[in-house]
């Protein structure tokens, strides 16, 4: 991406350079730029690896623990972790939960839980959506009954992401069901090894059980793990979705397969020529950078007024759709790229061993990124309803 710099963040560009060649596992960058699935235990890796060099909790302050870095610095790093096929950090503790304990938990909250989502003693994933509330969050159903020093939790979270290597779940919860949905909504965190918690994989398009079910029956919530307020819940789920959403946007990811589509492209032959020949396919890969080039200053932007104490609001929203639209246009590029090779897919053929793919296009991992990448333009709140949500907020719309 062509930014200009300061001599300091050229040195901390070239820094963190030097960080990923040393202590970035060769078959793990491997497996990432493959499209294989990582075990739970090189996520771990990579996250023990980070905390160990102080870069894990990149936008906490230094007073929780976190390297507390500029928006500068955050892009840099996403935008060479990215170019060396490290693994992305896993977000739900670091990057969602972590700022609602900062703004709204309680200091035995924050003191009990941050330091655990540091070390990877606690990997935490998140309870939103359920069959019946998804866009429509405020519809959820999971029901959360007092009970003296608890709470009696009933219900069902779908869409569970990466929840069959969770040990805690962050969820909403309805206590109220006699006032409008959004003010009747608590924010609760679930040991998920409480009797009555039970996760049952779903399978992707791509064969891999990335997500899961949560059900949840009886599950006895100690009272002091209730964030904030009862009640309040709506209020801290909507700050956390605008951390969420800014995460989306991955404009390091971004540029790295933005990189890996003009590789293909010089690559595969069309008419006997390379594909990055074809005036067409050359001009749209030219539209998709200029778009990134655009999402990558808004970022930076946005991240800095976020660095300053501002919460994205409406800006959060702006990322998350242009942001998962561009990656889904270089997916989509890329299949187009390697043509009938992407037919055949099978799961096996990614997951199946650490060997090459058989095919020099590596056509399983690009059809394996382009169908997974299908899911991002929903979660994290459908870019249908971001798009009514920036109308609005920004633009003044109705409806």
């Amino acid at each position: 991406m062509d930014l200009s710099y300061t001599e300091q963040e050229l040195a901390f560009r070239e820094d963190v350079r030097d960080f990923l060649a040393e202590h970035l596992d060769p078959q793990v960058s491997q497996k990432v730029r493959t499209g294989r699935e990582l075990t739970k235990a090189e996520m771990e890796g990579w996250h023990a690896t980070l905390h160990a060099r102080g870069w894990l909790a990149q936008n906490w302050p230094k007073s929780h623990g976190g390297a507390e870095w500029t928006a500068v610095q955050r892009f840099i790093y996403e935008e060479e972790a990215a170019r060396a096929s490290a693994p992305r950090i896993v977000p739900f503790g670091l990057s969602m939960l972590a700022p609602v304990l900062m703004e709204f938990g309680s200091k035995e909250q924050q003191d009990r839980w941050l330091p655990r989502i540091l070390s990877g003693e606690d990997w935490w994933c998140q309870g939103y959506s359920e069959p019946g509330a998804g866009s429509d969050l405020a519809s959820l159903k999971t029901r959360a009954v007092r009970d003296g020093d608890h709470y009696v939790v009933n219900g069902q979270k779908t869409w569970t992401t990466l929840g069959q290597f969770a040990n805690m779940i962050f969820c909403l919860v309805r206590t109220d069901t006699e006032c409008k949905p959004q003010e009747g909504i608590s924010f609760l965190l679930i040991d998920m090894d409480t009797p009555g918690v039970e996760v049952r994989p779903i399978v992707l398009l791509d064969g891999t059980p990335e997500v899961n079910e949560v059900w949840l029956t009886d599950v006895r919530v100690p009272v002091e793990n209730l964030v904030g307020e009862e009640n309040k819940g709506w209020t801290y789920a909507k700050y956390l979705l605008t951390h969420e959403r800014t995460n989306i946007a991955g404009v390091g990811f971004c540029q790295a397969g933005l990189d890996a589509l003009k590789r293909l492209a010089r690559t595969a032959n069309h008419n006997g020529r390379p594909l990055s020949e074809n005036p067409l396919f050359a001009a749209r890969i030219a539209q998709v950078e200029i778009e990134l080039m655009a999402l990558a200053t808004s970022n930076l932007r946005i991240l800095a007024a976020a660095g300053a104490g501002r919460a994205p609001g409406v800006e959060a929203s702006m990322l998350k759709v242009k942001g998962t639209d561009i990656r889904q246009a270089i997916n989509d590029l890329a299949r187009r790229a390697v043509g009938p090779y992407a037919m055949p897919f099978a799961s096996e053929d990614v997951e199946g061993s650490n060997a090459p793919l058989p095919d020099p296009l590596n056509a399983g991992a690009v059809t394996k990124a382009y169908l997974n990448n299908r899911k991002i333009s929903i979660f994290g709140g459908a870019n249908e309803v971001q798009k009514n949500i920036i109308a609005k907020t920004a633009l003044g719309g109705r409806g």
